[in-house]
């Protein structure tokens, strides 16, 4: 087995990962790394999936890196120009010859007498055959996300052997699925079937989106007036903060009052979408959930594009169950038969904690889900180690910015002290609560394979950019929440498989 060293290790190609190296490569330039990538190219999801209409599901001047303006015209952007902006901040830093694409990185394991980690490594080559690697780091940085990117959810589906259409899941949509008209459903309410149904409408006979219960859908615009009217005045790095600020206290807004106000979020919602859609149309049915705004993630239509898709009679909305398959279609519990020559089902992503990467401390494996989050970045007990989890109430590169600056100053602090080790601790108190506080059902599913988080800072989430820029960006590196070390020197326990109570999220 091959090995060869290198400071850093990044784990994914993808938006996160990307940045993460271009941060190193401005703030620590003396450090070497290395990105690890499973796939055979740059991008993560927004090269992985291809369906119709694949477009950011926040606005590009958030969703975009700090250091690189958004330039494109369109603020809800699709997914070749996002695609395409990742590759080119890759070019523009030098990062593509850091990365080592085939790579897959299947365990890692910590060794506190040399404060090094060994990942071992599977290689494909360009014949498909695996074999295995190994490299070692001072500091392992995972950008994986939590998506699992060989398989999508699919839940069970009475009949559908009789089924004689097309089946596909947007997570692998076929290049060759021709939908021009055809007669399409959409099983599912969530992001992903709210972008499908006015992309796939544009062409087919009809799209209907089948739902067992409605899910918030808020219209916004594609474009940013005020980047519009910037951009005409002020060079676009003058202008990308001003905008990516705004955006930022906007959302920020929406999500408190949503958790502070509910009823009249949801009341505002009800009414915009009232406006769009034909008079008469059976809102509460179709578009009025059970739930609160924000226990789930708010989809966005950009220019309201679904509604008025239902608006024009190309797409429709169902609210039902699925009794089973036919044929020729879907009947549903009701007694409704749909027919339709291509179903897709838009239901759902599986949850994969690190890729799937193993990570093993001093010959003890870490059960993932008894540690605790620090900083909604590192886990108790698991030194020199990090992870990115954006934020579930904004874009995702937010907080991918925040730890990708934040591992740059521990790593400036670690060479400036002297030390060479970082280990988070868990919180002084055994309250538990789950790192994503959503109701989804793609979390609800996984969330006992993740860390938890504790009751107070450092080790709660409060979904709060700009608080969180004041913690991580100006905030202590040497708190309560973390312990600074030297090879050789006697470290408290960290606490790896502290018992803990866990207790459903609170609402924040």
């Amino acid at each position: 087995m091959a090995s060869d060293y290198v400071d850093v290790l990044i784990i994914g190609a993808g938006l996160s990962g990307i940045g993460a190296a271009c941060h190193l490569s401005r703030d620590c330039p003396d450090k070497t790394y290395a990105v690890l990538e499973a796939r055979d190219a740059v991008g993560g999801t927004w090269d992985l999936f291809r369906y119709p209409g694949i477009r950011s599901d926040s606005d590009m001047f958030t969703l975009g890196y700090s250091f690189k303006p958004w330039t494109a015209p369109k603020a809800i952007a699709d997914g070749t120009t996002i695609r395409e902006y990742v590759r080119e901040t890759a070019r523009e830093y030098d990062v593509q010859r850091h990365i080592r694409f085939g790579h897959r990185a299947l365990r890692a394991e910590w060794d506190s007498g040399t404060a090094r980690w060994t990942v071992h490594i599977q290689r494909t080559n360009t014949t498909d055959t695996a074999e295995i690697v190994v490299l070692t780091c001072s500091f392992l940085f995972a950008c994986t996300g939590y998506y699992r990117y060989d398989e999508g959810y699919t839940p069970p589906l009475p009949g559908v052997d009789t089924y004689t259409g097309r089946l596909v899941h947007p997570q692998h949509w076929p290049d060759d699925l021709d939908h021009t008209g055809r007669r399409v459903v959409v099983i599912g309410s969530g992001a992903t079937a709210v972008t499908l149904v006015p992309a796939l409408a544009q062409r087919a006979a009809h799209v209907t989106m089948v739902q067992r219960s409605p899910t918030y859908v808020m219209a916004l615009p594609s474009r940013d007036r005020l980047a519009d009217a910037l951009r005409r005045w002020l060079p676009a790095k003058a202008a990308y903060p001003v905008v990516r600020w705004k955006n930022v206290l906007l959302s920020t807004v929406t999500f408190q009052l949503s958790r502070r106000a509910p009823g009249l979020v949801k009341r505002t919602l009800r009414r915009a979408a009232r406006d769009r859609l034909p008079v008469g149309y059976d809102l509460d049915r179709h578009f009025s959930p059970r739930y609160d705004p924000w226990d789930q993630r708010l989809c966005v239509a950009p220019d309201g594009d679904l509604f008025t898709a239902v608006r024009q009679g190309d797409a429709s909305v169902v609210t039902d169950t699925v009794d089973t398959f036919t044929a020729h279609g879907v009947r549903l519990t009701s007694g409704a038969e749909l027919p339709a020559d291509i179903v897709v089902t838009a239901t759902g992503l599986n949850l994969l904690a690190l890729g799937g990467l193993t990570l093993r401390v001093d010959g003890t494996d870490v059960d993932l889900a008894s540690t605790v989050a620090y900083k909604g970045m590192m886990v108790s007990g698991v030194p020199n180690f990090a992870l990115t989890l954006g934020y579930t109430n904004a874009s995702w590169t937010l907080k991918a910015d925040l730890v990708a600056r934040y591992v740059c100053r521990l790593l400036r602090h670690l060479d400036r002290t002297g030390q060479q080790i970082v280990t988070p601790l868990p919180p002084p108190d055994a309250e538990r609560v789950p790192l994503i506080d959503l109701r989804s059902g793609y979390v609800l599913r996984a969330v006992d394979a993740l860390p938890k988080q504790g009751a107070t800072t450092p080790w709660r989430l409060h979904q709060n950019y700009p608080r969180d820029v004041l913690l991580m960006r100006h905030g202590r590196l040497t708190d309560k929440g973390v312990q600074f070390s030297r090879v050789g020197e006697v470290a408290a326990p960290a606490g790896l498989h502290r018992p803990v109570r866990t207790r459903p999220a609170a609402r924040r």
